[in-house]
């Protein structure tokens, strides 16, 4: 099997790269290190380019036209500049991908698995794949836009193709060849990283929220599962969806997460675990526009794919510390350049 990975020199991407090729799958890269790191890719099969670039996508399949299926994770994820430029944010995750799809049914490439993000949901506990959609941001909503148009595209076209949502994905490649490649992440993990490095409280946004503690509730996952179950996907693709009027949808939304989220409260004690020390911390209040949280229902992920997570959230915080300190490392020294 060898299926082509969009952005598979980003965070996510060259985890399930490195995953599929622990797995025995041959990959494919593309990305045009706009976010992407280039020693995520050496030693790869990797193309320089861009995702609407129809001759770049051409030249990929002459070259390599025993593709399976290809793995949508190309695109811009960062929430507040998605609001500070949406147009940005709507032609990178919107047209692009929109082009990426007509050229991949032109090179008969018919088996798409999109990463998305549960992101587009109303904010609750326990989501199902059928929940009301709210994105609450232009990034958000530029993978529901891209959804809606996915779905109506392998309804209308020999496209077949599976989502998988999911919120935040924690941790690094277990053997540290790639991990999250920006320094100052905006995540409540990350925030709890800069927070310990600088010796500085860790800021508590609420106390009153209906959750289980209080606090509010977020999603984490080790981005190892996540990899995991893309994988799982693509082996199970034909089985999941098909064209046959009789068979599966042509397009399936499957959810992805800890089944449980985990409270701030949860998440310090987590860290601190992990650390051996206490976290210091201080409570600010609600912010404008914060809500308790959400995480996802994952039953339909155990049905079709056999698929729960594996690593804990302290695995992924300790993970998530060690790719810290080795990237930390690697700036000091000048080698990230």
């Amino acid at each position: 099997m060898k299926v082509l990975i969009t952005g598979g020199a980003g965070f996510i991407g060259s985890t399930i790269a490195s995953a599929c090729l622990d797995a025995g799958i041959d990959v494919v890269i593309l990305d045009d290190l706009s976010t992407g790191r280039i020693e995520f890719v050496q030693g790869r099969t990797w193309y320089r380019g861009d995702i609407a670039d129809g001759d770049v996508i051409d030249r990929v399949f002459a070259d390599h036209p025993d593709i399976d299926a290809t793995i949508g994770c190309a695109a811009k994820i960062v929430v507040p500049e998605s609001v500070a430029d949406p147009l940005h944010y709507y032609t990178e995750n919107v047209s692009k991908g929109l082009a990426l799809l007509g050229h991949l049914i032109r090179n008969g490439c018919e088996r798409f698995l999109f990463s998305s993000s549960a992101a587009v949901y109303e904010a609750g506990q326990g989501i199902t794949e059928t929940a009301p959609l709210n994105p609450m941001s232009p990034y958000a909503r530029t993978k529901a836009h891209f959804e809606n148009a996915l779905e109506d595209i392998a309804t209308g076209t020999p496209l077949r193709a599976v989502s998988l949502r999911y919120f935040n994905p924690i941790g690094c490649d277990p053997k540290f060849r790639s991990g999250l490649q920006v320094t100052q992440p905006t995540h409540a993990l990350g925030v709890m990283i800069d927070a310990y490095r600088a010796h500085r409280p860790f800021p508590v946004t609420g106390t009153d929220w209906e959750t289980r503690d209080g606090t509010g509730i977020r999603d984490y996952v080790h981005v190892h599962d996540l990899a995991r179950a893309h994988i799982e996907t693509v082996r199970r693709f034909d089985t999941i969806t098909s064209n046959d009027a009789d068979g599966p949808a042509p397009y399936r939304v499957i959810n992805l997460g800890s089944g449980t989220g985990t409270t701030v409260l949860e998440l310090i004690t987590a860290f601190e675990n992990v650390t051996g020390q206490p976290l210091a911390t201080e409570l600010v209040g609600r912010r404008p526009g914060d809500n308790a949280g959400a995480y996802p229902d994952i039953t339909l992920a155990a049905e079709l794919l056999g698929w729960e997570p594996a690593l804990t959230v302290e695995e992924g915080i300790s993970d998530s510390l060690a790719w810290n300190t080795m990237r930390s490392v690697a700036l000091t020294q000048g080698s990230d350049e």
